[in-house]
């Protein structure tokens, strides 16, 4: 065992929550004032506005990064509207380039979303992406179906993957297997930060496909690695998929190693209820995690500056679902697990400073197989033929000003299905009910127009069945 000695919008208004960022900035900086002793004051951070392509530029292949945070809710970040935690690094990213307004996962828990980014799918296409989430070894993303990383790898890029994996265990699946030349990582959904020991109590840290042992809280070591990765002298664009845990259960911020203790304890007494933390965490405790997430994104992004390859870097930062227990989430209404708008609704920062403008925003429906195909436009790759994409590129977009076409984003878990064309979000929870909303005036959900509106429902209705009907279906067994 290796050891480590330590660690859509084509018009859309100026948004209330950029006004008041530019109105409040303006006010403190007339408050405090400016003497001829005193340092000049700081300036005013610029409102956003609605997204513009930067047409006419040109620059070569990207290198991407792209960082999941997991299960960070979609007001988590201060640019977001979180009243109480702070995010400079990500709200300087967002400014930086483009803050997308309505993003959203592939999925409401962590492995499907990842199967969706992965192969550009719905994760019910796939036998692992029925699982919600992956919790055993008898299924994963089979080795065989093209990904985003063996695509681009084909197209001449250096891919890798650190942090969470959750798309299946060894020996039979791996990031090694589907695409990506490196990975070091846990394989399953959660893990202790200090001991590594994850779901069955097994240790979870690896380096390619060999046990990695390091001691030391999780979101550093992730934070090290992907710092030493950006700045390598590459020879070849590349990809790096940077997936944290941070702010996943259990609720351990670094130096909780009391906790931690308590923790390992309860794990090696059998069951998940240690690991699960479900008499831990706080709100005090999530902010901590929270901000803790946002400096190690920090460090990463100095890194790749130091590395001089900020300008050609594609950086892109989203949640994988929606937010848990401690997240907060308004005004949507539900959370991680539910088809509501607080369980696949994410906060989502892309930065390109070679062909995007910063300081925008976007409010264009979309969602993580959108991302695939866009990122292997970009990189000049190709779709394999065989396995259709479901989301769709949105180069035009973001480089050309093009409005994408129109098309319905889907979703189904178990239980719940859900279907947005336009503004429209054709609902059915666990109750049954087919409920219909209006997000653009009811963000919240609360206003059903089901019965005033009864030929749209029906409409939405039947084009998610459609969709649903080419997909698997669930094991009756589960």
């Amino acid at each position: 065992m290796p050891s480590h000695d330590s660690n859509h919008s084509s018009g859309s208004p100026l948004t209330r929550r950029a006004f008041g960022t530019a109105v409040g900035a303006t006010a403190a900086t007339a408050a405090v004032g400016v003497t001829a002793a005193a340092p000049a004051a700081a300036e005013p951070v610029a409102p956003e506005q609605a997204f513009r392509a930067a047409r006419g530029r040109h620059s070569r292949r990207p290198n991407i990064l792209f960082i999941l945070g997991d299960d960070l809710g979609w007001a988590d970040l201060s640019s977001y509207g979180s009243p109480d935690i702070r995010t400079p690094n990500l709200d300087r990213l967002g400014r930086q380039g483009v803050r997308f307004t309505d993003a959203y996962a592939g999925s409401a828990t962590c492995s499907p979303t990842r199967f969706s980014l992965y192969t550009g799918r719905y994760p019910g296409r796939t036998k692992g992406g029925l699982a919600e989430p992956i919790a055993d070894r008898s299924v994963g993303l089979e080795p065989t179906h093209p990904t985003l990383a063996s695509l681009l790898r084909g197209a001449g890029y250096a891919t890798a993957l650190i942090g969470k994996w959750h798309c299946g265990y060894l020996p039979d699946y791996s990031p090694t297997k589907s695409g990506w030349d490196e990975f070091f990582g846990n394989f399953g959904g959660a893990l202790e930060y200090y001991s590594k020991l994850g779901l069955g109590g097994e240790y979870d840290l690896y380096e390619g496909d060999a046990e990695y042992k390091d001691l030391r809280y999780y979101t550093r070591i992730l934070t090290e690695r992907a710092s030493e990765y950006v700045q390598r002298d590459h020879d070849k664009p590349w990809l790096l998929n940077l997936n944290f845990t941070t702010p996943h259960w259990p609720w351990i911020a670094e130096g909780d190693t009391a906790e931690s203790a308590e923790i390992v304890r309860k794990i090696k007494e059998g069951g998940l209820g240690g690991l699960f933390h479900a008499d831990g965490g706080s709100l005090a405790k999530y902010k901590e995690m929270v901000e803790d997430l946002d400096r190690s994104v920090g460090e990463v992004l100095k890194a790749l500056k130091r590395s001089g390859q900020e300008e050609d870097t594609l950086v892109f930062f989203a949640s994988d679902n929606g937010g848990e227990r401690f997240s907060y989430q308004w005004p949507l209404s539900g959370n991680k697990g539910s088809l509501q708008e607080g369980g696949i609704r994410v906060p989502a920062v892309l930065r390109w400073p070679a062909r995007i403008d910063p300081r925008q925003v976007s409010d264009l429906p979309l969602f993580s197989p959108d991302w695939t195909a866009t990122l292997l436009e970009l990189a000049g790759a190709r779709p394999d033929p065989a396995y259709p994409l479901d989301g769709i590129s949105l180069a035009g977009y973001l480089l050309r000003g093009e409005q994408p076409r129109e098309r319905d984003l889907f979703w189904r878990v178990r239980g719940e299905r859900a279907l947005r064309r336009g503004d429209w979000k054709y609902y059915r929870g666990s109750g049954g009910a087919d409920q219909l909303f209006h997000l653009a005036k009811d963000q919240r959900e609360q206003a059903d127009r089901a019965a005033a509106e009864p030929a749209l429902l029906a409409a939405l209705k039947a084009a998610w069945e459609r969709t649903d009907a080419g997909l698997l279906p669930y094991p009756k067994s589960s």
